[in-house]
């Protein structure tokens, strides 16, 4: 792809809007899943991916936000290097994958926020999820698929949608947490 037809595939999201702070749970490559405790104020091995399997990217909470599956909303966050759990990241959201998980024939959306670190060089250009190499997020969705599954969990993409849907989504998880 020449430098031209890459620019025409850019979105005409705004590039730089407003941050959002980002709590990471479990750094990018790692097969050990971390999860905030909000009792004890630390964070908990929560369980351990199969080998071969590991975190695509650093993923994390927004905090103050509570998501339909009653914790708060999950985020995806791209950038060079993995971070560590518990770090803050100020980042800026460029999509959500709308998903709806099936456990013990109970269904609830599960959406997965995708957002760039601020300070990220690599992905700096990114304005909308749809900017990414189609086989990049064809590997996140996959990964969060089969996460689920080796959980016994059913995991169905519904939409792959940009900023504004993930600013809503966020919004909602915000006004749900002040309701709480």
């Amino acid at each position: 792809m020449n430098k031209k037809e890459k620019s025409s595939k850019k979105s005409a999201a705004p590039i730089k809007p407003a941050s959002i702070d980002v709590i990471i749970e479990t750094p990018k490559g790692s097969r050990n899943k971390f999860k905030y405790d909000s009792t004890s104020r630390m964070f908990k091995l929560s369980k351990v991916l199969p080998e071969g399997m590991m975190f695509p990217y650093d993923f994390g909470f927004v905090p103050s936000t509570i998501g339909d599956d009653g914790d708060p909303l999950d985020i995806l966050v791209l950038m060079d290097e993995p971070t560590f759990p518990g770090c803050l990241l100020e980042c800026r959201l460029i999509g959500v994958i709308e998903a709806e998980q099936e456990e013990n024939h109970e269904k609830e959306r599960n959406d997965r926020l995708v957002a760039l670190a601020q300070q990220s060089l690599l992905y700096s250009d990114i304005g909308h999820i749809q900017d990414l190499a189609a086989p990049v997020l064809r590997q996140i969705q996959a990964f969060f698929v089969n996460y689920q599954k080796v959980r016994d969990v059913k995991f169905r993409i519904l939409a792959t949608q940009g900023p504004d849907r993930a600013l809503q989504i966020l919004r909602h998880g915000v006004s749900r947490k002040d309701v709480a």
